[in-house]
């Protein structure tokens, strides 16, 4: 796994952070009087979902904040609200962002159905929807993201090879898929089958509530019960934050030497639990990459400019067809190339991962 395995969309395009086209391009005059007017006085709403996976506050928020005014010349102000998991809560937050009169709003939705109707009052009010992250229903302008089947592909395919030999279709694992609520768990779900069916008995399988580390414990314990603790051979988590629930109940039950056991997000946890041995691995997603391309898809917006340079592709979600869009690539994180990815792009630190319970760790790991 020396090589990181970067994996792109079918059909993958290359994120462009060329300027965006002019106002006088997108043929709506009073878009172009808008723009003029606004100029770099704009107003960006960001809704994110929940704020339990580290990823929304500490790069999400401040790296889409920094790039707002980096292309505003410091003058764009970004109003910030984290839904808290709440789907509600967010419809409330849209509402607000609407009477607020916000330029345009990106959206990371806690449920994608839930959100339509408030994309669509945005619409009404004349304010342009970016869909962030997930696929949210409504009458988008844009949406960016990552492969998310090529995610759940990477997972299974690292899963496999962590099981070497054990790989058999009579071996069995467990399944911890995310919320239900969330368009994305159910592509890491079918990335990740396609890689699995039939090389491996899936021998219970969960759609976890809210992606709670929690709930995730809940079910592995239930597993567990069910299967028998020693007849587990390895356990796919879609995410980081829910590894650490399964790892949890597995030492609880008494699982020693632990099965290997997937994630995802690169968490600074789920990074210190593949060092040490726990996790096998994580998917790193250059959230600075995503971020980027979502606040030049906002900023263009608000200014009433097209989306050409930015956008080379589109998706259809349920309800709109051809959204502009930019899918942004993902690797596979094990020990072999923490120092290539999240080191190197200066998500983390060599001393915030290597506290001193892990320097040993570390130190076997090559991590520097």
């Amino acid at each position: 796994m020396r090589r990181a395995a970067f994996a792109v969309a079918a059909g993958a395009m290359a994120v462009s952070l060329a300027a965006c086209g002019s106002a006088e391009e997108s043929g709506d005059k009073s878009d172009s009087t808008k723009s003029a007017a606004k100029g770099d006085n704009i107003k960006v709403g960001l809704l994110l979902p929940e704020n339990q996976t580290a990823r929304y506050e500490k790069f999400d928020k401040p790296l889409i904040e920094k790039k707002v005014k980096e292309l505003t010349n410091d003058k764009g102000e970004v109003v910030y609200a984290n839904a808290k998991q709440d789907a509600t809560t967010q419809s409330q937050q849209v509402d607000t962002m609407i009477t607020n009169k916000v330029d345009v709003l990106i959206v990371d939705a806690v449920d994608s159905k839930a959100i339509a109707n408030g994309v669509k009052k945005a619409k009404d009010a004349g304010i342009p929807v970016v869909a962030y992250d997930r696929l949210a229903e409504g009458p988008i302008d844009a949406y960016t993201s990552f492969d998310n089947e090529e995610v759940g592909r990477v997972q299974g395919k690292a899963l496999l090879e962590a099981l070497g030999d054990k790989a058999k279709p009579s071996a069995k694992i467990v399944m911890m898929n995310g919320a239900v609520t969330d368009p994305n768990a159910a592509l890491f779900k079918k990335g990740a089958l396609s890689e699995l069916d039939g090389k491996v008995d899936i021998a219970k399988s969960y759609d976890t509530k809210e992606w709670k580390p929690e709930n995730a414990n809940a079910n592995m314990e239930g597993a567990i019960s069910a299967i028998g603790k020693d007849k587990i051979v390895g356990v796919y988590s879609a995410n980081d934050g829910m590894a650490g629930g399964i790892i949890t109940a597995l030492k609880a039950a008494g699982v020693s030497p632990l099965p290997p056991v997937t994630g995802q997000d690169a968490e600074l946890a789920g990074v210190q639990r593949i060092v040490s041995g726990e996790q096998f691995m994580s998917v790193y997603k250059s959230y600075p990459q995503e971020a980027d391309v979502a606040a030049q898809m906002a900023v263009a917006l608000a200014k009433g400019e097209k989306l050409d340079s930015i956008a080379k592709d589109s998706v259809d979600s349920p309800t709109t067809k051809g959204v502009p869009s930019v899918l942004v690539p993902v690797v596979s994180l094990t020990k072999d190339n923490i120092n290539d990815t999240v080191i190197k792009d200066g998500i983390y630190t060599v001393d915030e991962i290597c506290t001193a319970k892990f320097k040993s760790a570390c130190s076997k790991a090559g991590v520097n």
